[in-house]
């Protein structure tokens, strides 16, 4: 509708593009049996249509596409006059960072539709709508809808606990129909630990200390598939100070000078995948001798499995403190990242959910297979001498120093 009451480029967004083409591009209408993108957009309303890109050109102008959060820099140059964030909670917010200057140069709007998964950005979303005026926020349940009877409700939880176990499969319920952002997200790897962090007021303010190195820790990719974290070392402290990822199209030289942007005076080491000391052919020199040219200290994390990484990970979170907003969105990364569940076995699988949360926690797996290889400066000397170098006379001096003909 709003793509024939304003020409402009339309656009409805998945967490991953592919899932994105089951759903709306090639999902069947069980009721009807027609596609509906066709019921949605009646190809008398069409100039033409491309399977390929999922995209749609209307006969007055207007464009709609599907897109997904995993993709969404491969549409620089279209900007869009409103967007529908469908899975929100499941979906990439960097997506939301991008697109959202877009939206208000263009005086567009957008719309996001979801059921929770755990206290991510999509709670931070709604209570942001509950706060901005100018924006609508609604949370419909089950029996707010009436859209799913009841008793079918109970049947569903019955098979949940089947599948899950009564907590797990109660939690999921509740997470699905009652729309809760107090459940658990199912088979996380970190959740609970970021929530105990949350409760030990570790995830607060942490200050940079200019006196010690910042060291970064690589998941290394291309554009968003690229995350950083930056983190200092003191005694048994991890102290996080930001999470940061590529941009659209962006390489290691791009993520090197957002670093250079930060306020740090001295940088430690940079951690980075066992793979980086393989030759590239186009350039012809390993990632390795790409940090040593752009004055960075590159360290190889040892090659090790990926559920070792996340065991060490485990170990590691319970001495960090993270800093709230330089690491907002690697902490939301963690929470969701997850075990893939194999839906034919009704089993998690033994390696993760591959999504936008896969990197920063990556970057995070090397950062803990690492960090205690890094050995803290030895604490200043005393300036002068101790009491035990001194003598008697001098010693007490400094206890009765206006106190003179003691004995």
């Amino acid at each position: 509708m709003a793509a024939h009451r304003r020409v402009g480029n339309y656009w409805h967004c998945l967490p991953e593009f592919a899932q994105a083409r089951k759903a709306i591009w090639t999902a069947i209408n069980p009721h009807t049996g027609r596609r509906r993108i066709d019921e949605a957009f009646p190809l008398e309303l069409r100039a033409n249509t491309n399977d390929h890109e999922m995209f749609l050109r209307l006969l007055n102008g207007s464009t709609f596409q599907v897109i997904g959060s995993d993709n969404y820099e491969t549409l620089v140059g279209t900007p869009p006059a409103g967007i529908v964030f469908s899975e929100w909670a499941r979906a990439n917010p960097s997506a939301w960072a991008y697109l959202a200057p877009i939206l208000v140069e263009n005086g567009g709007w957008a719309v996001f539709i979801t059921t929770p998964l755990g206290r991510n950005h999509a709670l931070h979303t709604l209570n942001l709508g509950r706060a901005t005026p100018d924006w609508f926020a609604e949370v419909s349940t089950v029996e707010d809808s009436g859209a799913i009877p009841l008793e079918v409700v109970e049947e569903q939880r019955r098979e949940y606990h089947h599948i899950y176990g009564e907590d797990a499969g109660d939690a999921l319920i509740q997470q699905e129909f009652w729309c809760s952002f107090e459940a658990a997200i199912l088979g996380s790897y970190y959740g609970k630990l970021i929530v105990q962090a949350e409760r030990q007021g570790r995830i607060t303010r942490v200050a940079y200390d200019p006196a010690l190195p910042v060291h970064t820790a690589w998941d290394l990719g291309k554009g968003a598939n690229m995350a950083i974290w930056c983190w200092q070392i003191t005694g048994n402290e991890i102290r996080v100070l930001w999470s940061i990822n590529g941009a659209h199209d962006e390489v290691i030289p791009d993520c090197v000078a957002k670093l250079n942007r930060l306020p740090v005076t001295t940088w430690g080491y940079d951690y980075v995948p066992h793979d980086a000391k393989v030759l590239e052919l186009g350039t012809r020199k390993t990632r390795v001798e790409a940090f040593g040219d752009l004055g960075r200290k590159p360290q190889l994390v040892p090659e090790h499995r990926v559920e070792d990484g996340i065991h060490a990970a485990r170990q590691a979170l319970p001495v960090c403190w993270f800093d709230e907003e330089g690491c907002r969105e690697g902490l939301e990364a963690l929470r969701q990242y997850r075990a893939a569940w194999d839906p034919d076995k009704r089993v998690f699988r033994n390696i993760p959910e591959h999504d936008f949360s896969s990197h920063y926690a990556d970057a995070f797996r090397y950062l803990a297979m690492s960090w205690r290889r890094i050995k803290a400066d030895p604490p200043p000397k005393p300036r002068g001498r101790t009491i035990h170098e001194m003598t008697l006379d001098e010693a007490w001096k400094l206890r009765e120093p206006e106190r003179p003909g003691r004995i």
